[in-house]
C-alpha cells in the first residue's frame, strides 16, 4: 500500500537528517497518515479512508465527505473516491426526484 493521502496527494518526501556536526544522513519525511471513517448519508453507511490530517480538516471544512465528493472535479480523485462520487452522485439524483 503506497504512503500518500487520497485527499491531498501528499507523499514521501526525502532529505537529510543534519546532525549538530553538520553530517548528512539520508532520511523519509513520511505524511501524517490515519485511517479514518466518513460517515455517508446519501449512502447510509460509512466509508473508510487513509488519509493525512491535512485531508482530514478538507472534507470537514467542505461539509462532510459527501460534500466533498460533489464539489471536488473529477481529475483530482483517485479511482476509488471517483468511483464513490459516481455511487453518491446516483444516490442523490435519485433522492431530488422522487421528493419534487
Amino acid at each position: 500500500m503506497a504512503r500518500r493521502c487520497c485527499v491531498t496527494n501528499k507523499g514521501v518526501l526525502a532529505g537529510n537528517h543534519v546532525s549538530h556536526a553538520h553530517n548528512k544522513n539520508r532520511r523519509r519525511f513520511l505524511p501524517n497518515l490515519q485511517h479514518v471513517s466518513f460517515v455517508s448519508e446519501a449512502l447510509g453507511h460509512c466509508i473508510r479512508l487513509r488519509v493525512s490530517t491535512r485531508g482530514v480538516r478538507t472534507i470537514e471544512k467542505l461539509g462532510g465527505l459527501d460534500a466533498f465528493l460533489l464539489a471536488t472535479p473529477d481529475w483530482r480523485l483517485n479511482s476509488d473516491l471517483l468511483s464513490t462520487k459516481k455511487v453518491v452522485l446516483s444516490k442523490t439524483e435519485t433522492v431530488q426526484s422522487s421528493g419534487v
